[in-house]
């Protein structure tokens, strides 16, 4: 009788550890199937939230656009003003810059000439 419970024993311990198995892998399919549907719940709400701030940048950029055309539209009209004076003017001061430079007329500081202070 004891051999038939040592092998009724065994037989058991078989089965739980059989059992165990079982369960195990159960576990770890639950693990991965819950880690795959967070990581799909992940994905919708990053691209939920990515939609959003497109709408809201799209929404909040539109005013930006506008300054930033009218401030090249002003900048264009600085720059061709700026070119009508130099072509207007420039050979006369190009002229005038190589007069000054040419014609050198050394003078004396007025620090030098002004007598010491006491």
């Amino acid at each position: 009788m004891s051999a038939q419970n040592s092998a009724g024993i065994q037989t058991l311990l078989d089965s739980e550890r059989e059992a165990q198995k079982i369960v195990q892998k159960d576990r770890t399919k639950r693990v991965k199937d819950a880690r795959s549907e967070a990581q799909k719940e992940i994905e919708e709400y990053r691209k939920q939230k990515d939609e959003e701030f497109k709408k809201f940048e799209k929404e909040h950029t539109s005013g930006n656009k506008k300054a930033e055309e009218d401030a090249s539209a002003d900048a264009d009209d600085k720059l061709k003003e700026i070119k009508e004076a130099g072509g207007k003017t420039g050979d006369k001061v190009v002229e005038e810059l190589l007069r000054v430079v040419t014609e050198i007329k050394p003078e004396v500081p007025d620090r030098v000439n002004a007598p010491p202070q006491a």
